[in-house]
């Protein structure tokens, strides 16, 4: 085969020739380049405004709760004898508080024994709490839940001393383990029986003192049995006590030194008596976290706004612009959140609708700035309302109906509310029919149901001097059952006229209360007892059928209030708004989505390159062919003009020959 080099006779360049007509014809590829360059920084500059937005959605959403907005401050004039914190419910006031008693816990001590681990006996302790007065003992009628006692009380707990636990110290372990709300500990007086157990109520106040009941051996009995009505093994070194302490004058007792209800959303801690020198607490509104919340809302605005402007500006001087200058994604983002800002509030039932109206305004260069004296002046005129400028928040004109909670769909506006039917609780009741002897094992169980929750009580034995006693005895056994306080259910027992009433203190259609069985059904409530299962709240909001759960009616679109009392009718408008933070937040989470502009203009821009990229492959297939084709059509130039060549030097010498003849 021959070897041949385009050119060669010719004497053409075709390599030269054929590489700067493909430049030529790659200009078309070189632009596809550009222009996927360009794509690529657009894509990069979203993706800037994707963080900016998503951090300037964490912020609004930072900023979508009324807490951020709201708070008070309580200060009291000696901290040593009660210092105070306060909600932000709290009404502005002073209050002068001086303390006489503190709440204290009742400390009972046993008798002293020589060893801990000698065997003293076993058996069942039923540990009653109540309030000891003049010899007597009135047990509490509330309920324990786990290891913390509801306000209401502790009601009846028993403690199984077992085999092999029988000792000092395994009576004490047995004790504590239980957590039943008293701890046991022993004590080395350093006499001759130097041990001595000493058992404390956890809780304070004077309805907390305690009655040991010992079913078992009678040395157990001994050590531990303990009715103030009767007789008393162990000695109370510190008697269960109530704080006591007077509020501008007023009288208050409670049981605990933690006093969070003498005063509307104000904590009052005391520590130690002042009788004769009372101390102030001061409550004020503390407008700290509103104005810090406002600073927080403005600079969030600004950073994301800054993002926007920087990557959409025009220089008018270079006549430059931005890589998304002109861009209508940009344009449609920074005009609907200028939209958003210029838009009033409804709903609000205040002077605050603007953000202007709370100081915040935009300057010419696009950013917000804050006039931190127009919104103090604006807080000061409107007490408790600035959160309703930037969160969602509803409010009722009526003390007995509370603004619970609204879906993110819901219109903010003023809702009339109208109640066609207040919630009830489930009860059953009956007469005592069997006097006030209980009996062990003849009438002292009951069996029933509490809001789905089966029970089975067993009443102490004895002879109750009134039917309201026995009522008391009925709902500290029934509040007291593992299964209803782990259920989270209670009950009240009330006596009128003989008629014993269970109650649920729940409300609505799951609120039941089924008395069905035990020896002490019909003694306690006849042989046909009556229930009455609980009923919804019924109404209409803005004169649309409301949906009843217990005391709770809700919307259609999804507006919650609580009914919690009062007459039926018209009852109260709710005022709802939809702050700035929370609707920037939607539409900042809205830009973000698949369905947002940002998303949108996003996947526009990934559709170009994805074309560029198809574009370029085809182009390549061209060049590829024009290459070929070139060097085809040179390759045979070359050939021709070779031949030529020959022809031509041929010729020559032919002539030349002639001319020699």
């Amino acid at each position: 085969m021959a070897i041949s080099a385009p050119g060669i006779g010719s004497k053409l360049d075709v390599n030269s020739i054929v590489t700067q007509l493909m430049d030529i014809e790659r200009r078309p590829l070189a632009q596809l380049d550009n222009r996927e360059i360009s794509f690529q920084a657009k894509l990069s500059a979203f993706g800037s405004i994707r963080s900016a937005l998503s951090q300037f959605q964490g912020a609004m959403s930072g900023l979508s709760f009324a807490s951020r907005f709201e708070g008070a401050s309580a200060v009291s004039t000696d901290a040593s004898v009660v210092s105070a914190s306060a909600t932000p419910r709290a009404p502005a006031g002073s209050y002068s508080v001086e303390v006489s008693a503190l709440a204290q816990n009742q400390r009972l001590v046993a008798t002293g024994q020589a060893t801990t681990t000698a065997s003293i006996g076993t058996g069942t302790l039923t540990f009653d709490f109540g309030t000891i007065s003049g010899g007597s003992f009135d047990a509490q009628t509330g309920k324990y839940t786990g290891a913390a006692f509801t306000t209401a009380g502790s009601g009846v707990r028993t403690v199984t001393i077992e085999p092999g636990s029988g000792s000092l110290a395994g009576i004490r372990d047995s004790i504590n383990a239980a957590g039943i709300g008293v701890t046991a500990s022993i004590v080395n007086d350093g006499g001759t029986s130097p041990f001595r157990l000493v058992l404390s109520s956890d809780r304070t106040g004077a309805a907390n003192a305690l009655k040991i009941t010992v079913d078992g051996d009678a040395a157990l009995g001994s050590l531990l049995g303990q009715d103030p009505a009767a007789g008393q093994s162990l000695v109370q070194t510190a008697a269960a006590r109530n704080a006591e302490l007077t509020i501008n004058g007023v009288a208050v007792t409670k049981p605990t030194n933690v006093v969070s209800d003498a005063l509307e959303g104000v904590t009052l801690t005391l520590s130690k008596t002042n009788v004769g020198t009372p101390a102030t607490v001061t409550v004020a509104r503390d407008n700290a976290k509103a104005v810090s919340a406002t600073e927080a809302f403005v600079k969030a605005y600004n950073e994301l706004n800054k993002t926007l402007e920087n990557l959409s500006a025009f220089n008018a001087e270079t006549r430059t612009g931005a890589i998304l200058n002109g861009d209508p994604a940009v344009r449609g983002l920074q005009n609907q959140l200028r939209s958003l800002f210029n838009q009033p509030l409804g709903g609000t039932g205040s002077g605050l609708r603007t953000l202007s109206d709370a100081g915040i305004a935009f300057q010419r260069d696009g950013t917000l700035s804050l006039d931190a004296t127009k919104l103090n002046k604006a807080m000061a005129a409107n007490p408790g309302r600035i959160a309703g400028l930037f969160a969602p928040l509803g409010r009722s004109t009526d003390s007995l109906v509370e603004f619970v909670s609204a879906r993110s769909g819901v219109t903010a506006g003023s809702y009339s509310l109208d109640v066609t039917q207040l919630a009830t609780r489930g009860t059953g009741n009956g007469m005592v029919a069997a006097g006030l002897t209980i009996t062990a094992g003849v009438n002292d169980t009951l069996d029933l149901t509490i809001d789905g929750t089966a029970l089975s009580v067993t009443l102490g034995a004895g002879t109750y001097a009134s039917a309201g006693a026995l009522a008391a005895e009925l709902k500290g056994r029934i509040n007291g059952a593992t299964a209803l306080g782990a259920a989270g259910g209670s009950v009240e027992v009330s006596e009128s006229a003989g008629l014993l009433t269970v109650m649920s203190n729940s409300y609505g259609t799951a609120s039941k209360v089924i008395l069905s069985g035990g020896n002490g059904l019909v003694g306690l409530f006849g042989a046909t007892p009556v229930r009455a299962d609980g009923i919804d709240a019924a109404g209409t909001i803005d004169g649309v059928e409301a949906t009843g759960v217990g005391q709770t009616l809700t919307s259609a679109a999804g507006l919650s209030v609580r009914v919690l009392g009062g007459a039926l009718g018209a009852r109260a408008t709710i005022d709802y708004t939809v702050g700035y933070a929370s609707q920037l937040s939607g539409f900042a989470s809205a830009q973000l989505g698949a369905e947002g502009g940002v998303a949108g203009r996003t996947e526009g821009i990934n559709r170009s390159v994805s074309l560029i990229a198809d574009q370029r492959a085809a182009l390549q297939r061209r060049l590829e062919d024009a290459e070929k084709r070139y060097r085809a059509q040179f390759g045979a130039l070359d050939v021709l003009i070779s031949n030529l060549s020959q022809t031509s030097d041929f010729l020559t010498q032919q002539l030349s020959a002639l001319n020699r003849q």
